[in-house]
């Protein structure tokens, strides 16, 4: 079994074959739980809406780097994310939120303001945060160590695809690392060396759909049935078998997503 720990279900690219067909093939590929993840607070009702019609899709709240600014616009407060979570069972974790100064699409003091908000919203919920980061690997590991609070702050960054030195000091945090469809492109050797090295009991997967399309994939839509692909690909840098990825990256899903529904499996 494989768990899709970062996919975006509400993407439009997915209208035309429907949500629901995307989960049948994940099931079918023995991808049995995923995570939709909110990156606009103003789209949160439908991707909150997605999690509630499927038990094998649980969901964050958040709000991704590039529209920080937004958040500001629309007044989104820290109060309203940590009410909307208790409301709501099927918000596992808080964003994803984060710093992208690669294209710095909202300011950086916006960017860094959110960020420090969601993982405020971290700490007080109790819910792990889930981090984007690119080309800002200095001022995040700032960010995450101010915060940590004694401990009280957990998370995952996703779709991994930073320096070894980000990995190493978020790890020490007691952070995961997710693992996206990127260990598989030929360019990316120096990912997998990373990759080697970060122990096995803190490593997620994940597919970030419908983009970054493993090999054979690359360049397609992008969908939870593919992390297969990562797995396969994780547990040849790993060398053990592909079901021992699939029972340890699961195992270590519930170990940080504590919220996560689905647990009828034996780990």
């Amino acid at each position: 079994m494989f768990i899709d720990s970062h996919c975006h279900l509400d993407s439009s690219d997915f209208i035309n074959d429907g949500v629901d067909k995307v989960i049948e093939r994940a099931k079918q590929s023995n991808v049995n739980h995923m995570v939709t993840i909110c990156t606009e607070i103003a789209k949160f009702p439908n991707i909150l809406a997605i999690a509630k019609q499927s038990k094998q899709v649980d969901c964050t709240i958040g709000t991704h780097p590039h529209n920080a600014d937004e958040e500001i616009e629309k007044s989104f407060s820290l109060e309203y994310i940590i009410e909307q979570t208790k409301l709501h069972q099927e918000i596992i974790g808080i964003g994803e939120t984060g710093l992208d100064y690669y294209y710095d699409n909202a300011p950086k003091d916006v960017q860094i303001d959110s960020f420090r908000k969601h993982l405020k919203a971290s700490v007080e919920t109790g819910l792990p945060v889930i981090v984007h980061t690119r080309n800002a690997d200095e001022d995040t590991i700032k960010l995450l160590q101010e915060e940590y609070s004694d401990g009280r702050l957990t998370g995952v960054l996703h779709c991994f695809s930073s320096g070894a030195e980000l990995a190493e000091q978020a790890l020490d945090l007691g952070f995961y690392i997710s693992i996206s469809g990127i260990i598989t492109f030929k360019n990316a050797q120096d990912l997998r060396d990373i990759v080697k090295n970060v122990p096995l009991d803190k490593i997620l997967i994940e597919t970030d759909a419908p983009y970054l399309a493993p090999i054979p994939h690359r360049g397609k839509c992008n969908e939870p049935a593919f992390v297969a692909h990562t797995a396969a690909k994780l547990a040849e840098i790993k060398d053990v078998s592909v079901e021992e990825i699939g029972r340890v990256t699961t195992k270590n899903f519930y170990n940080l997503f504590k919220h996560a529904s689905n647990k009828e499996i034996n780990i």
